[in-house]
């Protein structure tokens, strides 16, 4: 791989950007598609499948071969609440391999022995989420069931093109939730993104149970065009 290739390659991994390093099998040539690139290469279709599935490997277009780098970003789950489901949720998600950072003010609440190997920010959500970059590859669960914590982290999330959003509470807690984002400017249109009442519906009681829930959402919508139809 030529240097200049590698260098374009870790400068998209930093900015957390899918790309396809593109080689031909017959001649050795390389060359780097980068994500907001894909729609308009000739093999578009076949780097499209590639980028959703996020596999790489051998390909045939048009009577060539070529073996497809596929680079995309780690999903990340960015859980508001230092909470009992949140406790519940962390393990099954690292067992799926998603990085999870959890963010709550509460410094009795968020702490790394409760919250062990994962990033535990103590600090409003409005302050961090910034630096954070919350994108496509993200999904951002708001769990603390308080205003004055979930609501800046779902206006946050709204404002940005995660894949999933997701807020504990009835339907009736999340009607008020609506109105109040409706307040701040957002349109129903933009509310309709949130999972609310949050996860799949398997009658989920207790908080691991309701971690299954959440976590079965969040696969369900990241691999939507994988899913069968019902």
């Amino acid at each position: 791989m030529r240097l200049s290739l590698l260098s374009d390659l870790n400068v998209e991994r930093a900015a957390r950007r899918a790309a396809i390093l593109v080689t031909d099998t017959a001649s050795g040539e390389q060359r780097l598609v980068r994500e907001t690139e894909v729609g308009s290469d000739p093999l578009a279709e076949v780097l499209l499948v590639s980028l959703r599935q996020g596999k790489s490997g051998l390909v045939e277009w048009d009577g060539h071969q070529f073996f497809l780098t596929v680079q995309a970003p780690a999903v990340r789950v960015v859980v508001i609440g230092a909470v009992h489901i949140s406790q519940a949720l962390i393990p099954m998600a690292k067992g799926l391999d998603l990085d999870v950072t959890v963010i709550d003010p509460r410094t009795a609440f968020a702490t790394p022995e409760r919250f062990p190997d994962v990033p535990v920010l103590a600090e409003w959500p409005d302050a961090v989420l910034p630096d954070i970059r919350i994108d496509r590859y993200t999904a951002v669960v708001a769990l603390t069931h308080d205003p004055k914590i979930d609501d800046p982290a779902l206006a946050a999330a709204l404002r940005s093109d995660c894949f999933y959003i997701g807020a504990l509470g009835s339907r009736k807690t999340h009607e008020r939730r609506v109105q109040r984002l409706i307040a701040s400017g957002f349109t129903e249109t933009d509310l309709a993104r949130i999972h609310a009442p949050i996860g799949l519906d398997i009658g989920a009681v207790s908080p691991a149970e309701i971690a299954v829930s959440i976590l079965a959402e969040i696969v369900a919508t990241l691999r939507k065009d994988r899913r069968r139809s019902a």
